[in-house]
């Protein structure tokens, strides 16, 4: 029966709900439409936690069901009574669909694209060949240039195609540590730590820092080179912390170690595009105020110029994640009609938040993030937090001496890719537990501690950085 219980729960939850009077809600002045939504939003919750489907067809069914409950174009039936007050405001089909092709979409698009060329043509082992040089053979120093250097890449890269690369450069350097041999346990670790930390540093770093961008518009309006202003030195600090952390824990007993990565840089025409384009590309995005372009604008110049030059071909358009864009167009159409039926300023409005600190409120709010964060998906933890702390940070004036809105919604964020503690709370974590070096209990310990600090450390910075006008 047990096995069946993932089927059942995530179904079975959301159509009571959608059969319960409105009478039954908490909150005052509820609309049929929001019923739905709450119906909705809680398929998307059970489902991403159970997976009884894969994540990303959830995000589908999201939007197909947003288009037949709640939209203008929808069924008949479920249009019956649109006009009144009990019924509410219907979607337009238009704006459901459009989550398909928002900004935030192509913005990763560009980052896909910037990734398969580079790993297409070596850019990626080529550049970590020449930038380890400096760090010798000392196992401590050693392991500080893999950690920067995953970092750097997990910025522009997906976070599991990075550790993939990084640890399959690394397998002969693990074998030749003795089987009890801490080092063993630290070069394994250090790669998915990195990793995820890394993944902070940019918008298109992972999929949480894309959706956090879908919240901060307008005056809020935080640009590429911005958000890496306060998002490479947390990553600089996070990473010396880890650093710290990983070697003190788990010292290698090795006194040096030799890592030997064959390759050389490619001159070829082909080539030479890619290191132009993705040269240029960061440079685009890191001067958006000298431009004008906006850094979803630059981030189509790449997929141009490649698709143009034959660099990325019709073979490699099948390998790109689609189903990250997939689940990352789910979670913006259920913000979306969190946000367009009123359900969120609702649900917000219901709870005193103004009775507690601004200060329980954000961390509360960053540490549930984290708690979940580490037993899902992270992009899913965003999706189903992110228009709920919008809201939030909208209403809550008693936030604004925080930093307000932006500074909840850039903590949540990055409390959701501080959630490492476990095998199962991201790929990097599972493929590195996969290689047999690395325990469950041995992942915790530095997932909790890192987890943590990162949250404070991560405040501190952004309301440091809106105090003195920086953002915000």
């Amino acid at each position: 029966m047990r096995q069946y219980l993932k089927y059942i729960i995530p179904i079975l939850i959301p159509a009571i709900i959608l059969l319960l009077p409105l009478s039954a809600f908490p909150f005052e002045g509820m609309t049929l439409v929001q019923q739905r939504v709450i119906a909705i939003f809680l398929l998307a919750a059970l489902c991403w936690v159970f997976e009884p489907i894969p994540i990303y067809a959830t995000s589908v069914v999201i939007i197909v069901l947003e288009l037949l409950l709640v939209s203008n174009k929808g069924l008949y039936l479920f249009r019956a009574g649109e006009g009144s007050a009990q019924f509410g405001k219907l979607l337009s089909y238009n704006e459901i669909m459009a989550t398909f092709a928002s900004p935030i979409i192509m913005l990763f698009l560009g980052g896909f694209f910037l990734a398969m060329a580079a790993t297409k043509y070596r850019l990626d082992v080529n550049l970590a060949r020449v930038l380890l040089k400096p760090f010798g053979q000392d196992p401590k120093f050693v392991m500080l240039g893999l950690m920067l250097i995953t970092a750097i890449f997990s910025m522009f890269m997906s976070n599991t195609a990075t550790t993939a690369m990084m640890l399959s450069i690394l397998t002969p350097v693990i074998a030749v540590f003795g089987p009890k041999d801490p080092g063993r346990v630290a070069f394994a670790l250090c790669i998915p730590v990195a990793a995820n930390i890394g993944g902070i540093g940019t918008p298109i770093g992972t999929p949480p820092n894309a959706i956090a961008l879908k919240y901060l518009v307008g005056d809020n309006l935080i640009t590429f080179g911005e958000w890496m202003m306060f998002g490479v030195p947390f990553v600089v600090i996070m990473m010396a912390l880890a650093w710290l952390l990983i070697s003190r824990l788990f010292p290698a007993e090795m006194p040096k170690i030799e890592l030997s990565i064959k390759g050389k840089f490619l001159k070829t025409p082909k080539a030479i595009v890619v290191y132009v384009t993705f040269g240029l590309t960061i440079l685009l995005w890191l001067m958006g105020s000298a431009h004008g372009m906006n850094s979803y604008t630059v981030a189509l110049i790449p997929v141009a110029i490649f698709s143009i030059t034959g660099i990325i071909n019709k073979e490699d358009l099948k390998k790109i994640s689609w189903d990250v864009l997939w689940l990352v167009s789910g979670g913006i159409a259920l913000g979306l009609a969190l946000d367009k039926t009123g359900l969120a300023a609702l649900v917000v409005q219901s709870i005193p938040f103004d009775l507690f600190s601004p200060l329980v409120v954000l961390f509360g709010a960053a540490f549930l993030c984290l708690a979940m964060a580490n037993f899902m998906s992270h992009t899913a933890t965003a999706n189903l937090l992110m228009p709920i702390m919008a809201a939030l940070g909208t209403s809550m004036a008693s936030l604004n001496e925080l930093g307000g809105e932006v500074t909840l919604i850039l903590v949540v964020t990055f409390a959701a890719s501080l959630g490492m503690s476990l095998p199962i709370s991201t790929p990097p974590n599972a493929l590195a537990h996969a290689t047999g070096n690395v325990q469950s209990n041995q992942m915790a310990k530095v997932g909790v501690v890192l987890g943590v600090v990162g949250v404070l450390l991560s405040f501190i910075m952004v309301w440091v950085l809106h105090a003195v006008g920086h953002i915000g």
